[in-house]
């Protein structure tokens, strides 16, 4: 009888080995058609995918197109406009962030099983919760690359007004000197929303136009003061030079204050892990020596 049992367990858990494998293989397939009747996409002018994007691109795409094209255009223009606040608009499109976020939510349960499945966990209620984590995981992707693309413009700013600034007092003009600055200075989110910048002036925009845009994409006190000035300076025909130097010089002290404030505040944010983590640990370590004398003379 217990030979029987064993034999029609294992035979169930063949089965559904088989089973679930032939899902997943048509699941795969059904994709892959559905991916060969989508128009090839022209990514010449946008940033390469990360390694972790490709692997689940062709899925990405078959939502994309069958699904998230429908949306109201209202709903696709909101999530258009958070890309673009956080320079992820030239990676991926409203249509391709909102299939990314479906994907994931989709997918979450099944790694979430396969992982407790390994790790030998029975918790259903993980399964459960993992699709809301998915939908969410985007979300918080697009919050961390917000605010460590402030730190990076506020950071770098200086240094490429350094270089506008000298390009200007050497002759060029504006667009000449932020040209100096895109080919010179250090790479990253600035560098990169200069060149937005001089690629809306070949485009036909105006400067004023183009820079307003870069301060709209940033939403930055910096970028905004810096915008206000040189369209100031360019309608009074004030000396573009000494702006910019006064500009560079203000975001120099500017960003000086700012490692202060971060320099006294470190004290305070300090105080949080001594009382939790290191004043137990210590009062551990220091009494331990006593009670264990006390224990030995039969104090206690």
């Amino acid at each position: 009888m217990e030979t029987f049992l064993s034999f029609v367990s294992q035979s169930s858990l063949g089965l559904a080995s088989t089973g679930t494998g032939l899902a997943v293989a048509l699941v795969i397939l059904g994709t892959w058609i559905l991916y060969v009747r989508i128009p090839e996409e022209n990514r010449d002018f946008k940033d390469p995918l990360s390694p972790r994007l490709k692997f689940i691109w062709p899925v990405i795409r078959v939502v994309e197109y069958y699904l998230c094209t429908n949306f109201p255009n209202e709903f696709l223009e909101r999530v258009d406009q958070q890309l673009q606040k956080t320079g992820v608009s030239y990676l991926l499109s409203a249509e391709q962030f909102i299939a990314l976020r479906i994907v994931l939510s989709a997918g979450a349960p099944l790694v979430m099983w396969m992982c407790l499945r390994t790790l030998e966990i029975d918790q259903p209620v993980l399964i459960v919760i993992a699709p809301l984590a998915g939908f969410a995981l985007p979300l918080l992707w697009l919050r961390d690359t917000r605010e460590r693309r402030i730190r990076e413009v506020a950071l770098a700013m200086p240094v490429f007004l350094d270089f506008i600034t000298m390009a200007v007092e050497a002759g060029l003009n504006l667009s000449g000197a932020m040209q100096q600055g895109v080919d010179n200075g250090p790479k990253g989110a600035l560098r990169t929303e200069f060149n937005i910048v001089l690629r809306d002036i070949r485009s036909g925009l105006t400067r004023a136009d183009a820079l307003r845009r870069m301060g709209e994409r940033l939403e930055m006190p910096e970028v905004t003061g810096f915008i206000s000035a040189v369209i100031q300076a360019e309608r009074l025909g004030s000396s573009m030079a000494t702006v910019l130097r006064l500009q560079a010089d203000q975001r120099r002290n500017e960003r000086f204050q700012r490692a202060e404030k971060m320099a006294m505040e470190a004290p305070v944010k300090l105080v949080f892990p001594l009382i939790i983590f290191i004043f137990p640990v210590t009062f551990v370590i220091l009494g331990f020596p006593i009670v264990m004398r006390f224990m030995s003379e039969g104090t206690f």
